[in-house]
């Protein structure tokens, strides 16, 4: 029986040699970045081991080397006010509580965006390496670096530095995963901007006299280490999952999906119509609204003279601090550090990662930063004009801040903030659930309100002017901002 050689199907790389040897080429590339990759990560692990060993030994030659280097740089901080208060603002960049804000941050926005994968990634490679770092010091037990003129405090054990492996695992988190959306530009920018970061945060720690030299570079050795395998774990897992045209980092994704982590679908259109007009208009009512505040805050000043007038708005005050107890003590305490700015500021933070993950749309975090920028700017400037003390009886919080009376930080900027969440809620939601949830949140500003009295701090007229001042900024943020668009307000949702 013969065969027609026309008949004979062949297969693809037999028929296409091209193919073939590129094929091969990509596999000999793979293998060459996978031995590079190998040789750098023995040589990462067998440099932190040693200085691992050396630091639990207390090797002689290393305690003196960083015993000198930490003395020179700590008398030079110790000298420099300026530079002492600018490394204490650096380092908190390398604060567990930062680091945590901007990982669930992280998170939050790529569950919102279907990508759980690498939520995953992003929860268990941070966790892991805070994890990590409290083990390997529980082992090590290195002290604390001792010096002539302290200008800084640290608890717990020294090696390895945990703000410089913490930071390097995290930012190096969200450099894989997000930069590959940004652009070669812009991201060999970011990576630039991160990595000088993570650098001065370790150097703050040694000038700080917190940490030894041989702290700082053990915590990036062990974060680099730690960073690369749970980074090849989850590359092997997405693998697996058969997850197509994946690039070599994390975030290197299909581009339907690439689209999804990109925070609005066209970044290059204008977020406001009339920027220009939007400002002018926003500049003119704060200064309305500050004339507005600092003219009500001077008229109860002098009116504070006159007893008879006032005299209710002390006595609810002392009223209240003759009443107290353990009990409301503790629980109205904790509004008193829900109202604090490291608080808003942190919630404020969440929802607006919220709002443009649900939205895709600016406008609702431009909305949000406007309202805190403005409430803040206001309380701040009313504040240093008007000077009212506070209420004369004994304080709940003996360390209040250094701020006059009038108007209510606390309360004005809990106040803007859960007043902002209410009317975004509205108006993009539907439902009874979510009708509930918007007049819920509007009830902390006004516990915060109560704790702020109970406390001492405050008199019931600065908890007016607070009032006075959320609520009128928030308005007009809102209507000048427009972050829900009548047109998109009655289907949006969340």
């Amino acid at each position: 029986m013969s065969v027609d050689r026309h008949d004979i199907e062949v297969p693809a790389r037999e028929a296409d040699p091209g193919a073939q040897h590129e094929e091969l080429l990509a596999a000999e590339r793979f293998a060459v970045r996978s031995g590079v990759a190998l040789v750098v990560a023995v040589a990462v692990g067998a440099g932190f081991g040693v200085l691992a060993v050396l630091a639990r030994t207390r090797w002689e030659p290393m305690q003196r080397m960083d015993q000198r280097i930490i003395d020179r740089v700590v008398s030079a901080v110790s000298a420099n006010d300026g530079l002492r208060s600018g490394l204490e603002v650096l380092t908190r960049f390398g604060s567990s509580v930062t680091l945590v804000v901007l990982l669930a941050l992280a998170a939050i926005w790529l569950a919102q965006r279907g990508q759980q994968r690498l939520a995953v990634y992003v929860i268990l490679t941070s966790a892991g390496g805070f994890l990590l770092n409290v083990a390997v010091k529980a082992v090590v037990e290195r002290l604390r670096p001792e010096v002539d003129n302290p200008v800084y405090t640290a608890g717990g054990w020294s090696f390895p530095s945990g703000h410089s492996m913490n930071s390097l695992v995290c930012y190096g988190i969200l450099l894989l995963v997000f930069t590959p959306v940004l652009g070669a530009k812009t991201g060999r920018a970011v990576i630039a901007f991160v990595t000088l970061l993570v650098v001065a945060i370790g150097f703050s720690r040694i000038a700080l006299g917190v940490h030894y030299a041989t702290d700082v570079v053990g915590g990036w050795l062990l974060g680099a280490l730690w960073l690369a395998s749970a980074t090849f774990a989850y590359l092997r897992w997405r693998e697996d999952s058969g997850l197509p045209d994946a690039g070599p980092l994390p975030g290197d994704l299909p581009e339907d999906d690439e689209q999804e982590l990109r925070p609005v679908p066209n970044p290059h259109a204008p977020i406001l119509s009339h920027p220009w007009r939007g400002t002018a208009r926003l500049a003119v009512a704060w200064l309305l609204i500050a004339a507005l505040l600092i003219g009500l805050g001077m008229s109860i000043r002098a009116l504070q003279s006159d007893t008879t007038v006032l005299h209710w708005d002390h006595a609810i005050v002392a009223s209240l601090s003759e009443n107290r107890n353990g009990a409301l003590n503790s629980v109205l305490g904790v509004f008193g550090e829900v109202g604090n700015t490291a608080a808003v500021i942190v919630v404020a933070l969440i929802v607006a990662v919220i709002a443009l993950g649900a939205r895709r749309d600016w406008r609702p975090a431009l909305f949000l930063a406007t309202a805190m920028v403005g409430e803040i700017t206001l309380f701040l400037a009313t504040t240093a004009i008007v000077e009212r003390d506070r209420p004369r009886v004994d304080h709940l919080n003996p360390d209040l801040p250094p701020t006059s009376s009038f108007p209510s930080g606390h309360v004005a900027a809990a106040l803007t903030l859960y007043l902002s969440i209410a009317v975004l809620l509205w108006f993009t939601t539907t439902g009874w659930p979510y009708r509930v949830l918007a007049g819920t949140v509007l009830l902390i500003p006004v516990l915060v309100a109560v704790q702020r009295l109970y406390a001492g701090a405050h008199h019931p007229t600065d908890i007016l002017g607070s009032i006075t001042l959320a609520v009128l900024w928030t308005t007009v943020a809102w209507r000048v901002i427009d972050p829900v668009p009548a047109r998109a307000s009655h289907t949006a949702s969340l």
